[in-house]
C-alpha cells in the first residue's frame, strides 16, 4: 500500500532513510511493519488499521526530513513512540527549533531529542536548582554535564563539581585500597565518560589537575560553600536525607545546582529513607526551584533494548 505522504527533494529522502535505510528497518522493530521508499512514494505492507498512525507518522518526518534536518534512528524511534502515545502535534517544532547546547569532541552537535529534555534545559538556565528525575537513559547526566561544560566554556561559572553517593562502597571509603582516587574512581566513571566526549581526554585530565573540574564522592561535599560553579549531583535517590539536606545548603552564590537520579531505582538499605524522594516531597512550589519529570518515553534507546525491557517486564508480572 502507498502512503499519501510525498518526499519532495532526494536529499530529504537521504535524511529520511538513514545509512543503509537504517531509520526504517526500525518500522519493523517497533510497528512489525516494512516500509520502503520508491521515487517521491512510501510503501508498506501494514494492514488497514495501521496506517492512519503511519500516515501521521511519516507526516511529521518527511516535514522534517523537507527542512535539512538529518535524522538518527533514536529520532525515529521517539517519533513513533510519540505516534503511538497520540502527541504527535508539536514534534515538527521540537526539531525546527531546537537549540544546539555544544559541539563535541567529535564534531558532533549536542541537542535536546525530546520535550522533556527542552523543559529541562530550560529549567537549568533559568533555576539555580534544577531536579532532573525518571528512568535511566533519558539524558539527565549527560545534557547536565554538557549545560556545564558550555557554562566552563562561556566563562559563566569558574568550576565543575561533578558528585554521586558511593553506596557500593561505603561513603567512608576507609576500608578500599589505594589513595581517594583510585577508591572512587570506578563508581564516577559514567561522569568521566560524559567528561570525555565533551572536552576530550587530554583538556579533561589537565581541567582536573588544575582543581577546574572536581569529581568527588558525596562525602566530600561537608563543610563546603560551592560558588561561581556548576554542580551536580547524580544517582541522587541513593543519598541519606542528612546527605541531601547537607548537599543543597552547599550552594553558593553564582552557582547552579543539578540533582538527577530515579527514585524507582534506590540501593539504600531497606529501612533508610530516599533523600530524593524526600526533598522532592519538601521542595516542591518553592520559587527559583524546579523539578522535571523525564518518563519512559524520554529513553530512547536501540529498539531491541526496549523489546528486551518490555519481555523482563512481562516476565516479571
Amino acid at each position: 500500500m502507498t502512503l499519501k505522504t510525498k518526499i519532495s527533494s532526494a536529499n530529504a529522502i537521504s535524511n529520511l532513510v538513514g545509512v543503509n535505510d537504517r531509520n526504517l528497518k526500525i518500522f519493523k522493530t517497533l510497528l512489525r511493519v516494512s516500509v520502503s521508499i520508491y521515487g517521491d512514494e512510501i510503501v508498506t505492507d501494514a494492514t488497514e488499521d495501521k496506517i492512519p498512525l503511519l500516515e501521521s507518522i511519516f507526516k511529521v518526518l518527511v516535514k522534517i526530513a523537507d527542512s535539512k534536518i538529518s535524522l538518527q534512528e533514536r529520532d525515529i524511534i521517539y517519533i513513533i513512540n510519540l505516534g503511538l502515545n497520540d502527541q504527535l502535534e508539536d514534534a515538527y517544532t521540537l526539531y525546527k527549533n531546537r537549540k544546539r547546547i555544544l559541539v563535541n569532541t567529535h564534531g558532533k552537535s549536542i541537542y535536546p531529542k525530546t520535550f522533556n529534555q527542552v523543559k529541562y534545559l530550560d529549567a537549568i538556565e533559568e533555576n539555580p536548582l534544577t531536579f532532573g528525575v525518571g528512568p535511566a537513559g533519558t539524558g539527565k547526566t549527560y545534557l547536565a554535564v554538557a549545560v556545564a561544560v558550555k557554562e566552563l566554556k562561556k566563562g559563566e561559572v569558574k568550576k565543575i563539581i561533578l558528585t554521586r553517593p558511593v553506596v557500593e562502597a561505603g561513603e567512608s571509603l576507609g576500608f578500599l585500597p589505594g589513595d581517594l582516587k583510585e577508591k572512587v574512581d570506578p563508581y564516577l566513571i559514567p561522569l568521566y565518560d560524559a567528561l570525555y566526549e565533551m572536552l576530550g581526554l587530554e583538556s579533561t585530565q589537565t581541567l582536573i589537575e588544575k582543581g577546574i573540574i572536581e569529581i568527588a564522592p558525596l562525602a566530600y561535599m561537608r563543610g563546603r560553600t560551592l560558588e561561581n560553579a556548576f554542580i551536580i549531583l547524580d544517582e541522587a535517590q541513593n543519598t541519606t536525607t542528612s546527605q541531601m539536606k547537607m548537599f543543597l545548603t552547599r550552594l553558593g552564590f553564582g552557582s547552579k545546582m543539578i540533582v538527577t537520579g530515579d527514585p524507582s531505582q534506590v540501593d539504600l538499605k531497606h529501612n533508610v529513607r530516599s533523600g530524593l524522594r524526600e526533598a522532592l516531597s519538601i521542595l516542591r512550589n518553592i520559587e527559583d526551584i524546579k523539578i522535571i519529570e523525564f518518563e519512559r518515553l524520554d529513553v530512547v534507546r536501540h529498539p531491541l533494548v526496549q523489546n528486551i525491557l518490555e519481555r523482563y517486564e512481562a516476565s516479571e508480572n
